[in-house]
């Protein structure tokens, strides 16, 4: 066949109803929302209050995506994901804004990231999310935080582990959303008022 007999079938075809490049997105996406914020308009400066700086938090591969794990199997070891249900982007990155709002809200601290603070700060909080999802076996929206906190002139860090369970009704996004909002919100608090001791 010739270039313009198969150039003319090409364009023959509507190519939207037949090449696509993703998965259809589901209907709405999860988000976390802080339940501790600062009012708004609130003023913090860093030569009036301590700074504490947060680093980024690190999570392992089954967290390194938008979509919501569940544990089930023996010792919780088989991992699948909720259908349809899909966060706005990684939880690693949502828990890591949530921590900062419920730190400031909660202990007057104004939060740096480590390239804003030009300073000693009095504390520097950095920590991995060993997980963020559902324990199928227990219905449980379970979150775990590893933290680690190094306070203004010791040399040591400190390490903690923090984690909240939430009961659920049924592995589903209405019913996991919330929960794990929940249990996000449970760690955070606990984060931050052992940042503000």
């Amino acid at each position: 066949m010739n270039k313009s007999v198969i150039a003319a079938l090409l364009a023959a075809v509507p190519l939207s109803g037949c090449i696509s490049f993703a998965a259809k997105p589901p209907a709405s996406l999860l988000t976390l929302q802080p339940t501790a914020v600062l009012p708004a308009g609130t003023v913090q400066e860093s030569g009036t209050v301590k700074a504490v700086t947060i680093g980024p938090v690190n999570a392992p591969q089954e967290l390194a995506t938008t979509r919501v794990p569940v544990h089930s199997g023996p010792g919780g070891t088989t991992i699948a994901y909720v259908k349809n249900a899909q966060w706005v982007e990684g939880p690693a990155s949502l828990f890591g804004r949530l921590l900062a709002d419920t730190v400031a809200a909660r202990t007057g601290r104004i939060v740096l990231s480590r390239r804003q603070s030009l300073s000693t700060p009095s504390a520097s909080l950095g920590g991995d999310v060993r997980s963020f999802g559902v324990d199928a076996s227990k219905m449980e929206a379970v979150v775990v935080f590893d933290a680690s906190l190094g306070r203004e002139g010791t040399q040591a860090f400190e390490r903690r582990r923090f984690e909240a369970h939430v009961p659920i009704t049924a592995v589903t996004t209405a019913a996991i959303g919330p929960a794990l909002n929940q249990a996000a919100n449970q760690v955070a608090a606990e984060v931050a008022d052992w940042v503000g001791k």
